[in-house]
């Protein structure tokens, strides 16, 4: 049977992500990220899940980090609509509530919110349904959670207020990590990692690879390189595959400019195929 591990508890969104990529999988739940890593490493499981940005908080950057100290590709990726509920024991209310707890990204996606509470401590916790779990472990009578309806139906509490995420179309993206591919759907997006040498223009050289080329870029992070101060590794997403040749000498371009080069993975995007990019001013076959 296919096994995915995912971080937090039955309810989180986690959950649910490893659910919508295969609905009869056997889900392992982790205490922390690192752990997610650990039980692919070790072959427990086929693939983890992994919460990567949100539409309204940004990016995990722990994520970030951990995908740069593994060597486990990404193998696809996933969205998940984020509806948060604040979530009590049954007869508590709003009044009563003195605590809340909740991931630190479940309380940024929520953050109006919880500006009209007074005389409330906002508590930041390892999980959004974990909090949940706490709360009706605990039998905390004067605390609420920031976690998913679903959460709720599994440890028994009540919706306080639903829907208080700041956005309607709250959003989570989360990617894949495996040694198997999750679907035989064409590759059409590609993760990469490199660093560049700290000198004018680098990041422009590096990114004119990819417009000289019509090649679209969906995300550009960087994080903090740990073996150089104030150096940094750029993480980019793009929406093409190694497997076309423009997209391969794009890669090859970038190489001859960044001194270290790092494919994450190639693999099928949410929004699936792209669209034939409009021709560049200069030829993609005149770019080698």
């Amino acid at each position: 049977m296919h096994r995915i591990a995912y971080q937090g508890e039955p309810g989180a969104f986690s959950e649910a992500a490893a659910r919508q990529l295969d609905a009869t999988a056997e889900l392992h739940p982790c205490r922390a990220f690192e752990d997610v890593f650990d039980a692919v490493n070790a072959g427990r499981v086929h693939h983890g899940v992994l919460p990567i940005e949100n539409s309204i908080g940004g990016s995990i950057h722990r994520n970030f980090d951990l995908l740069q100290l593994n060597d486990l590709p990404i193998v696809g990726e996933t969205e998940v609509p984020v509806v948060h509920h604040l979530l009590a024991l049954p007869g508590t209310t709003l009044s009563q509530v003195r605590r809340i707890y909740s991931h630190p990204q479940g309380l940024a996606q929520c953050e109006r919110f919880l500006r009209t509470l007074v005389g409330v401590d906002i508590i930041a916790s390892y999980d959004t349904a974990g909090s949940a779990k706490m709360i009706a472990t605990e039998q905390l009578t004067d605390a609420a959670a920031i976690a998913s309806a679903r959460a709720g139906e599994v440890f028994g509490l009540d919706t306080l207020r639903p829907g208080i995420q700041d956005y309607e179309h709250n959003t989570t993206r989360f990617l894949v990590i495996g040694r198997e591919p999750i679907s035989d759907a064409p590759h059409d997006k590609t993760s990469i990692l490199f660093t560049l040498p700290n000198e004018p223009g680098a990041l422009f050289k590096a990114l004119s690879a990819f417009a000289l080329r019509g090649i679209n870029l969906t995300k550009l992070e960087s994080r903090p390189n740990p073996t150089r101060k104030w150096e940094y590794l750029f993480y980019m997403d793009l929406k093409a595959s190694p497997a076309d040749v423009v997209c391969a000498r794009a890669l090859a371009h970038l190489g001859e400019i960044a001194p270290t080069l790092r494919v994450l993975g190639s693999y099928a995007s949410c929004a699936g195929p792209r669209e034939a990019a409009p021709p560049s001013p200069l030829s993609a076959e005149t770019l080698t």
